[in-house]
């Protein structure tokens, strides 16, 4: 085989065809150390450095196809107390722009972080106190009641509508005269619907505080008939609890409030 390699390099040659640089040289390398090995006392040749092959030629890119690697930044290199102080200050706020600021002034402008603190509750006007109830008071024995002037006529008996129209009502007799009768004009006044009664002063019924005793007293002068427990009295007729009087088609029952147990005197200076 080696003689055939030999014989087509040899033809190679012939037919002036050119060795290749890299596989000459390397060639000549091998061949020389081999000499060296060889030839005793000879001092050793250094084989020439074997040349690279020449890298395949890259196509240029256009500018525009080609992006340049991004520049990495040099990393600051604080000291431990600027970093302490930066961290104790925290990051610096950033002015948004638009604000007019001037340069000269950024240094005095104040922060735009601003603290903002909740409004204390504003103090509720102070409500007065609702007054407490008054307590019951336990009265023993007999109580001296007060004694003061009458600012309307007092009320000594009652009429009560038993029978009629206007049953269920009631009227108020007074101390003193008392004039029954239809109109309002009456001091005792049965409007109740009843034209049998006398529009004015058809009866008196009277009340006298000095022995405490209740009078009815008819007037004869009216032609209208009145009866006091089914009797047609003729003249002044004394009065008891529950006396029923008659007037037109209306019957009262009387109901007396003062007497001989109480009477307004005992608590009035008139």
């Amino acid at each position: 085989m080696s003689v055939e390699r030999g014989e087509t390099t040899a033809g190679n040659e012939a037919k002036g065809a050119k060795p290749h640089k890299f596989l000459g040289s390397l060639r000549d390398a091998l061949m020389a150390a081999g000499r060296d090995e060889t030839t005793p006392g000879r001092p050793a040749v250094a084989a020439a450095p074997a040349k690279s092959p020449s890298p395949p030629q890259v196509q240029a890119a256009t500018t525009d196809d080609v992006v340049p690697p991004p520049i990495a930044s040099k990393p600051d290199v604080l000291s431990a107390e600027e970093a302490a102080r930066l961290a104790r200050s925290g990051p610096e706020p950033k002015i948004p722009e638009g604000l007019g600021l001037s340069k000269e002034k950024e240094a005095d402008a104040p922060p735009t972080t601003r603290v903002v603190r909740p409004e204390p509750p504003k103090a509720r006007k102070a409500e007065p106190e609702p007054e407490a109830a008054p307590r019951t008071v336990l009265v023993r024995g007999k109580q001296k009641i007060e004694h003061g002037a009458f600012e309307r006529d007092p009320v000594v008996a009652f009429l009560i509508v038993v029978g009629g129209p206007g049953l269920g009502s009631y009227r108020p007799v007074f101390e003193g005269n008392n004039t029954l009768g239809r109109s309002r004009d009456n001091r005792i006044a049965l409007d109740f619907g009843d034209d049998a009664i006398s529009n004015e002063a058809q009866a008196y019924l009277r009340y006298d505080s000095t022995d405490r005793s209740f009078l009815f007293v008819p007037n004869l002068a009216k032609t209208n008939v009145v009866s006091v427990n089914d009797k047609r009295p003729a003249g002044p007729v004394p009065l008891q609890p529950m006396d029923v009087i008659t007037l037109g088609r209306t019957q009262v029952a009387f109901l007396p409030f003062c007497g001989s147990d109480f009477d307004w005197s005992e608590i009035s200076e008139t």
